[in-house]
């Protein structure tokens, strides 16, 4: 059986990778020339693939630069940020255990460092003094990828997603202070940072009072227009002798809003169903069945959002240009145009609209879709 062309829920690497070549030609150059990078864009619009591939590009074309990388999703304070950046440096520098523990003993000694090593050969790390101590004197760690970039006269990319988290973290603002004054010293290591929750990013890196204030280049990524997922999806279809027409693939796109993880997940699932020449009606059963699968999630959310929350993606589903007006209020039961605003914000944060300029969008389009078919 043929493997199915399209890739979601994880990075898209080699030929599954689409477009984004003015953001990888971006984010290429900032590595090279080691800028600081800020990347952010909503969640599954591909971040983590456009640094995966840039990633690629660079160890081809220059053995000297080593990308590290370190998601902080499920990192919840201050001493596990620390604890899995030491480990993501160190198992990116050494091409063997006794590398790791080797440069672990020489470079963080005043920490005490504890390595075990496990059947599966996944080096842990952790430190013999106490959290007060390695609280009050994080340099050792902080410096290690520069320490390490000058020992091996080599050049280092510290790769960190969803940055946002240390906003969770006990005083946020002095551990932000702590990673500002040491990183801006690097001269060996660039730092690329993104996640994607762009009002917390915005305020940590455009926020004049913040310490991360001009950290770096800001990039934001866009949707991929219809135009270029067409050709990508076309070509997916005749590698594997299957076809699929021009139109049939911008229906495909458009169908989801070009939202990069479900055109993705939409043609695989029509892939599938496609024998040798795709029909629209397989098109039509494919995008049905996935809204199908994600129905018991969206009730969830739906079950978790007030009336009035509820009113206003009601209100922004019909497409009302005007959301504070009296005729928009008085017909949705709204209240005030402050109280709008107050649960617009909270949408936000929440991750369920963006606003960008004066035009609100839905972060997911199988859940506006849901909402203006079958729940309102």
């Amino acid at each position: 059986m043929k493997k199915a062309p399209f890739v979601f829920g994880k990075i898209a690497t080699s030929t599954d990778f689409n477009d984004r070549e003015d953001e990888v030609k971006i984010l290429t150059a900032n590595f090279q020339n080691l800028v600081n990078t800020i990347i952010i864009s909503p969640r599954r619009w591909g971040k983590s693939s456009l640094v995966s591939k840039v990633a690629e590009i660079i160890n081809h074309d220059n053995t000297n630069t080593i990308v590290v990388n370190l998601d902080l999703f499920n990192v919840k304070n201050e001493e596990e940020f620390y604890v899995q950046y030491a480990k993501a440096v160190l198992t990116a520098t050494a091409t063997k255990w006794e590398e790791f523990a080797s440069n672990a003993r020489n470079f963080l000694s005043h920490l005490l460092p504890q390595i075990t090593f496990s059947p599966d050969n996944i080096n842990e790390i952790s430190f013999g003094v106490e959290w007060e101590t390695l609280k009050k004197q994080p340099d050792e760690i902080l410096n290690l990828p520069e320490k390490l970039a000058v020992e091996k006269n080599i050049r280092i990319i510290i790769s960190i997603d969803e940055f946002q988290n240390i906003a969770f973290f006990d005083d946020p603002s002095a551990f932000q202070k702590k990673l500002r004054s040491q990183w801006q010293k690097h001269q060996n290591t660039a730092y690329c940072l993104y996640g994607s929750k762009r009002h917390m990013l915005m305020d940590v890196f455009s926020n004049p009072s913040m310490p991360f204030y001009k950290f770096g280049n800001i990039l934001f990524l866009e949707k991929i227009i219809e135009e270029k997922w067409i050709p990508f999806i076309c070509e997916r279809f005749s590698e594997t002798g299957k076809q699929i027409s021009s139109e049939q693939a911008g229906k495909i796109a458009e169908l989801v809003d070009n939202h990069p993880y479900y055109v993705q997940q939409l043609a695989q699932q029509v892939w599938f169903r496609t024998t040798k020449k795709c029909h629209d009606e397989q098109i039509t059963d494919a995008f049905n069945n996935i809204v199908d699968q994600l129905s018991l999630l969206f009730t969830n959310i739906s079950e978790t959002l007030s009336k009035t929350e509820l009113s206003l993606l009601k209100a922004m589903i019909h497409k009302e240009k005007q959301l504070t007006s009296q005729k928009t209020l008085k017909k949705y039961h709204l209240g005030t145009s402050a109280n709008v605003i107050r649960l617009r914000k909270i949408l936000i944060d929440r991750e369920i609209i963006s606003i960008k300029g004066h035009t609100i969008f839905f972060h997911d389009p199988f859940f506006a879709f849901w909402l203006e078919t079958r729940y309102f």
